[in-house]
Parts: C-alpha cells; structure tokens; sequence
C-alpha cells in the first residue's frame, strides 16, 4: 500500500501508532450532538435554529461546525406541507353578526372568549387543535385535538372552556365563520347556555390564540 501511495513505511506507521487528536475528539463528539438533535427536532431545523437547540441544551458547537458537519453527511431537513388553511367560509351555513367587533379589551373574566383552530406537530403526526382563550385573562380556558377538523373538535374545545369555567348567560363567544362554528351542534351549545354568538364580518387571515 505504501509503495502504491508513494509514501514511505516509516511515516505509515508514525500515523497508525499515533493517538486521536483532541481536535478530531471533539469534531467526533460534534458529530454525535449534531445528528442527535436533527433527529430530536424531527429534521425540521436549519442551521441557525439547531444551532439555538443545541445552545439550549449547554453544547457551544459554532454555526459554522453545524453547517460543515451537516454538509459533510448529507443532512438536509425535511420539507414539509406549505401552511394550510383551517377556515372555509364558502357555505350557506347561519352565521352570527360580529357582535364582538374589534373590542378585545375586557373589563372582567368570562365576558369575551375567542375561538379558533390550528394545527401542531406531533409524535402523531400534524394533528389539528381547537382553542377558547378569555380576552380578559388571555388564559386557554378550552382546547380539543384530533386528526380531523370537524365539527365535534370545536364543540369539544367548547364544552370544556364551560366546564372549567362554568361562565354566565351572555357570555360573547366569537369565532371566524369556518364550516365547523357555522355547525348546528356548536350553535346549540351557544343557545343552550344562552351566550351570545359572533362572527368576523370577512373572512380574517387568522385569530391568535397566543
């Protein structure tokens, strides 16, 4: 092998006998931290953002050890689903004036809840996640998760919120006109604990619960 390469026996041997550098130790140990946080975080994360997890997690690994490791083994990350909508208003379904309208500054709890859905990322998979959030308190009073956005998720979040919080008749409960709050079961629920239902006015870009 020496003779082929061209490089004498001597320096062969000097090399195999010679011990691991420390720098190559920690290049190794790296390497193992890098690779175990892209699984951790689902290979979603690009170099800045693993990066920040490793940070987190007390590693001093510098950006650009992560994005030559990363290069050097071929890590990529994941694409994923592009953001998807969960609200369609294209129904004839009832819907409620928008009774609330803009006024998000309440004066006591259980006076004014907001509603909405979205979805999360999970062991699961994406799943979807209804919320109930009090304007006053800003506290998620309901929440409900399924694979699917029906109907049943947003009462669920709903019956919860009145569960935990048992709140009074009149009681303003708003939500975008999505299929699922436009739904006989919601608008039951609403009438049964006579709160007052609203809607958006146009279909909004979203409805933060955070």
């Amino acid at each position: 092998m020496c003779r082929v390469l061209k490089v004498k026996s001597s320096s062969y041997y000097d090399w195999s006998n010679r011990d691991i550098s420390d720098q190559q130790i920690h290049r190794n140990h790296c390497e193992l931290l890098v690779k175990a946080a892209h699984t951790e975080t689902y290979e979603r994360y690009g170099v800045d953002r693993l990066h920040a997890h490793l940070s987190d997690q007390g590693h001093d690994i510098s950006p650009y050890m992560i994005r030559s490791i990363k290069e050097e083994h071929g890590i990529k990350c994941r694409r994923h689903k592009r953001f998807k909508v969960t609200t369609d208003s294209n129904h004839n379904k009832l819907v409620y004036d928008n009774v609330l309208n803009q006024q998000f500054d309440a004066k006591r709890p259980n006076e004014s809840w907001v509603s909405d859905i979205t979805y999360i990322w999970t062991d699961e998979g994406w799943l979807y996640l209804a919320g109930v959030k009090d304007l006053y308190t800003k506290e998620l009073v309901g929440y409900a998760i399924n694979k699917r956005m029906t109907a049943d998720l947003v009462c669920r979040a709903l019956n919860m919120a009145i569960k935990n919080k048992r709140p009074s008749k009149g009681l303003i409960v708003h939500s975008d006109r999505g299929s699922q709050y436009c739904s006989h079961a919601y608008h039951k629920t609403i009438k049964q604990h006579q709160f007052i239902g609203s809607m958006v006015s146009i279909r909004p870009s979203h409805l933060s619960l955070t």
